[in-house]
């Protein structure tokens, strides 16, 4: 999957934070609710050029949805960015 941020790639991917990854994620947030929907992730894999996007959104949501509403808040989101790691091939490092 690629993402584009501060330029750092890797063979595999591009490589970012966790908070690199969220702020990312929010700005696919299209009714600014705080929340992403499976719509909105779906929008965000789409944008990646990532192929398969109806099937990996159910899949991360999924995987993220603690409390199983369809949406992942602020509290889910650490959840997602371990999906996105395992899954989606995103690196996500500490700096």
């Amino acid at each position: 999957m690629a993402i584009k941020t501060r330029g750092v790639s890797t063979e595999d991917g591009h490589v970012m934070t966790a908070e690199e990854f969220k702020r990312w994620l929010k700005k696919f947030d299209s009714d600014r609710d705080g929340r992403i929907s499976r719509e909105e992730l779906q929008d965000a894999i789409r944008f990646t050029g990532g192929l398969f996007s109806m099937w990996k959104q159910r899949r991360a949501v999924n995987a993220a949805d603690a409390d199983g509403n369809g949406f992942i808040d602020d509290d889910e989101m650490n959840n997602l960015v371990e999906f996105a790691q395992k899954t989606l091939g995103v690196k996500i490092v500490a700096f």
